[in-house]
């Protein structure tokens, strides 16, 4: 079986996710299209990249990932298809790629050149499925593109470390379906930089001295059910991806307000953590 998912910032009014599902059955009849998310925030590189990276793992080896974010091509925007970790992934040059693999080498990367065959202004359509049949028929990447050495670097969305080692300055790059705010500070280095130190993290007025294991981690529940502060209780912590979370306890955007909403935190807002 051969599996093919779509993360794009398509949306579901239209009627693009359609045709292209369309198109990937006619082209291989035999694969089970997954879509990872049609909700991505327009031209958003970063939302992509943190969606894609900790999702295509639990796939199976040799799944073929299309990204149908910025993907319109230019001189600017060429288009790419990567063999990493045993997956291959389709999409543009704009720094979604160098994203979802971090440090980490690929296998092999190449500047896709079929181009000459685009009938509409559709690159997913005309191009991405077209390098995806070819993938899933074992066909070499060489074939639909030339090897490049170099992707384009997004380097202004991650977190820097102050020269004295004892602050963290991150970001906001993603805010979930509940209204959490997902930054790009990882528990991987926070550990590192803050080696045990007391801290504190700072976010507009907001103030964190505490990160919890779970979302729950800041009710007492010992305490009755009437006597617990529980509505509105903001929390710190790691989420399952491994991300410094800002959450408001049983939040809901729609009625009680998020922790995006109530904290007034929107995608590239800063957050700081200092260490004593």
């Amino acid at each position: 079986m051969i599996f093919v998912t779509l993360t794009t910032d398509f949306g579901h009014k239209d009627y693009s996710i359609a045709v292209i599902k369309a198109a990937l059955l006619s082209q291989i009849p035999e694969a089970n299209i997954i879509d990872i998310s049609h909700q991505i925030s327009p031209y958003n590189h970063s939302e992509t990249a943190y969606i894609l990276k900790n999702s295509y793992t639990a796939f199976p080896k040799g799944s073929i990932h299309i990204i149908g974010v910025e993907s319109e091509f230019t001189p600017e925007n060429i288009h790419l298809a990567m063999e990493f970790d045993g997956h291959f992934f389709i999409g543009a040059d704009n720094g979604i790629f160098s994203l979802i693999k971090e440090e980490l080498k690929s296998i092999k990367t190449v500047a896709i050149n079929i181009h000459k065959s685009v009938i509409t202004s559709f690159p997913v359509l005309d191009v991405f499925i077209n390098v995806a049949a070819h993938i899933s028929r074992d066909g070499a990447l060489e074939v639909i593109g030339s090897p490049v050495n170099k992707i384009r670097e997004l380097t202004n969305i991650k977190p820097v470390i102050n020269p004295e080692g004892n602050k963290i300055l991150g970001s906001v790059i993603y805010i979930d379906n509940y209204g959490n705010v997902v930054t790009n500070i990882t528990e991987k280095l926070f550990k590192k930089i803050g080696k045990t130190r007391d801290f504190i993290i700072l976010a507009r007025t907001l103030k964190f001295r505490k990160i919890h294991n779970s979302y729950g981690g800041s009710i007492d529940f010992s305490l009755p059910k009437e006597k617990r502060e529980e509505d509105g209780k903001k929390v710190a912590l790691f989420n399952s991806a491994g991300h410094l979370e800002l959450a408001v306890y049983k939040s809901n955007p729609l009625t009680v307000g998020s922790a995006s909403s109530l904290f007034g935190l929107n995608y590239r807002d800063p957050v700081t953590i200092q260490f004593d």
